[in-house]
């Protein structure tokens, strides 16, 4: 399919098609023989953590079904409790039941119904669950049911991708990359995957040159880096600081006691002509 997929966008996007010439052949389907069921309830296992926590809480709920993966009406029945110890937060427990729920009574059908379906009647089925986004059902659409038109315009490796393979100044906006894949159909999911390629390739340093100027399309402005306070100014805290470390200088000031001034010595009549440079009266 690699030689298919060369051709196809050596045609229309030469940018894409040299990515493709130096990358592994594209490939969507996964050995697993998990049902889309079990896919997103991994799905909502993995959210916010990392892979090797999810499939250590993956595998002691696989445990708590005697080592299989429980269905839609086991997990619908399972006490909240049990799922907790198993390592599932309150939302999470909460997502799953939901998906039980829906799998339960046909609202999300099983996998032979669900592949009759167009991409948006399948996303439609899947969103309706609690805890499911549109990404999560695109990864499904490409990776379990291996459809070969779909555009994650919301991924983060993929607008990245975008970026470093057409030399953009920031990261495409989501709508603008979305109508500028339409050019890649039938093979959008193609175009996708090899942008993922872009971002691997760019850090091994083997990413091709851009080819052609630079695509008119939407970007986010990247934001200005923040710049250091003169050192001269201070903050508003450490003016306020400043401020009452002097009241209280001056509070400990006004409260220290005052030294009694020592009395002027009597002044006598000798000393007195002196100090005016008269020679004192004997006595």
């Amino acid at each position: 399919m690699k030689a298919q997929l060369h051709a196809h966008f050596e045609t229309i996007d030469p940018v894409i098609s040299g990515i493709v010439s130096v990358s592994e052949a594209y490939a969507l389907d996964k050995s697993s023989h998990e049902s889309a069921f079990e896919a997103l309830a991994s799905s909502i296992a993995s959210q916010q953590i990392s892979g090797l926590v999810a499939r250590k809480i993956l595998e002691r709920l696989v445990a708590l079904f005697g080592g299989r993966f429980p269905t839609p009406a086991e997990l619908a029945a399972a006490t909240p409790e049990s799922l907790r110890a198993v390592g599932f937060s309150f939302a999470k427990v909460a997502a799953l039941q939901d998906l039980a729920a829906h799998a339960s009574d046909g609202r999300l059908p099983p996998d032979e119904e669900l592949r009759l379906l167009d991409d948006e009647a399948i996303i439609e089925r899947c969103v309706a669950v609690r805890g499911i986004g549109r990404w999560t059902v695109q990864m499904l659409l490409m990776f379990h049911f291996s459809r070969h038109d779909v555009m994650p315009a919301d991924d983060f490796g993929v607008r990245n991708g975008f970026r470093l393979a057409y030399g953009l100044k920031g990261l495409p906006k989501p709508k603008a990359l979305l109508a500028y894949a339409e050019r890649w159909k039938p093979y959008r999911s193609a175009g996708a995957w090899y942008l993922w390629r872009a971002v691997d390739l760019h850090q091994l340093g083997t990413l091709p040159r851009r080819i052609g100027r630079v695509p008119r399309i939407e970007i986010e402005t990247p934001k200005p880096p923040k710049q250091a306070k003169p050192a001269a100014k201070k903050t508003k805290a450490a003016a306020m600081k400043s401020k009452s470390g002097k009241g209280k200088a001056k509070a400990a000031k006004r409260a220290k006691p005052a030294v009694p001034k020592k009395a002027p010595a009597k002044r006598t009549r000798r000393t007195t002509a002196l100090s005016k440079g008269r020679r004192a009266p004997r006595r």
